[in-house]
């Protein structure tokens, strides 16, 4: 506990300082109060991106109550897609988010807004959002690969700007497909276009792909696993939160370690599930463990681990924001081709790991059989 504190001792210090977030006050500033004291805080997190489920555990189990200073506050807000997050971080109405890596990623380069920062990470993974689906009167395909190639000349409708979009392209380039037409559609209008077969794939992140899947209205046919392109799921908060309030950021990461922990026992499935049904609308049980807990065969290119726990950024993470970075500068989505280095603050996640004596992975949700799920009271 004593070098825990020293840490913290040391990141107010740094702060003061001006080393870290720099020196100057932006005019969106908040204050959070001073260490100790109770803090509001507004969270902006995703029930409908299975990947930042963790959110999800954090609202249903309520682990910040444990860590955070007596009489603190937590309001937490639904977010259905990463981009209305991150405005509302930018305005200063949300203070935490649980996003996708594109949107986690934008969050950090539009500092004369406001300063948003990385600081943890809430999984990595092959597919959570690199899924793509055909419709249901494709051909039989031998493989995913057979399937990916099929794509060629065909049409193929994605949310642009997305993880989604990225993996699709980084898939063309590397097997050399060109649609016939690369549709730039959100997930309402891709459903509605499987429904009318206006359509020939699309791709779709969870738990979206496993119920146009359970409804019958699209075959999965690959993933991430065989092009080997990976997704995940990021922590954000405020610079002006962190500079302020180190005491509310390890808080708040203790919190984050104990819900990822929870997620990674297959024995809490089904409470996950209930407090996904309660999060959400228009998804069944079914659909939702599938989503994060359900095993899909080689045909569906599935893959043994649905999201590894990485909690803080291991070097997986970083390559991704790298990676996924350079993809947006490269459709003029940001104006930086790499990130600010203060961008990524690992620091505390790291902190927390150390002085719980655990390691990076935390922890991995393992792909269950059909066998596992039970309906749900």
């Amino acid at each position: 506990m004593k070098s825990v504190k020293r840490l913290l001792q040391y990141f107010c210090a740094v702060f003061a300082g001006g080393a870290l977030l720099g020196s100057s006050v932006l005019a969106a500033d908040i204050d959070f109060g001073k260490p100790g004291e109770p803090v509001k805080l507004v969270v902006g997190y995703q029930p409908y991106y299975t990947q930042s489920w963790s959110g999800v555990v954090m609202r249903g189990k309520k682990f910040y109550e444990k860590y955070l200073p007596k009489g603190s506050q937590v309001e937490f807000q639904i977010g259905l897609q990463g981009a209305i997050i991150v405005n509302n971080m930018l305005a200063g109405k949300q203070h935490i988010g649980y996003m996708g890596d594109m949107p986690a990623i934008v969050s950090t380069t539009k500092q004369e807004v406001a300063d948003v920062r990385i600081v943890a990470n809430l999984g990595l993974g092959h597919d959570q959002c690199n899924i793509f689906l055909v419709r249901t009167d494709a051909p039989k395909f031998a493989s995913p690969l057979d399937a990916i190639k099929w794509l060629n000349g065909k049409q193929v409708a994605v949310p642009k700007g997305s993880c989604t979009d990225r993996y699709a392209q980084a898939v063309y380039k590397k097997f050399g497909v060109q649609p016939a037409a690369y549709l730039n559609q959100n997930i309402e209008v891709i459903t509605s276009n499987f429904r009318a077969g206006k359509i020939d794939a699309a791709v779709i992140w969870e738990p979206t792909a496993s119920r146009l899947v359970q409804e019958g209205l699209a075959r999965r046919v690959a993933s991430g696993v065989t092009p080997q392109e990976n997704d995940a799921g990021f922590l954000a908060m405020r610079a002006d939160l962190i500079k302020q309030r180190p005491d509310v950021v390890r808080a708040w990461l203790n919190a984050e370690l104990d819900a990822q922990l929870f997620l990674a026992d297959g024995k809490n499935a089904l409470e996950v599930i209930k407090m996904a049904r309660e999060q959400t609308t228009g998804f069944s049980d079914k659909v939702l463990w599938y989503s994060l807990y359900g095993a899909y065969g080689p045909d569906q290119d599935g893959s043994k681990v649905r999201n590894a726990l990485h909690f803080t950024i291991t070097p997986q993470a970083r390559e991704l924001l790298e990676r996924a970075t350079a993809f947006l500068f490269e459709i003029k989505s940001i104006n930086t081709p790499r990130l600010r280095p203060e961008a990524v603050m690992p620091e505390f996640a790291e902190a927390v790991l150390r002085e719980r004596k655990l390691k990076a992975p935390v922890g991995e949700v393992a792909a269950q059989p059909d066998s596992a799920f039970r309906p749900i009271n």
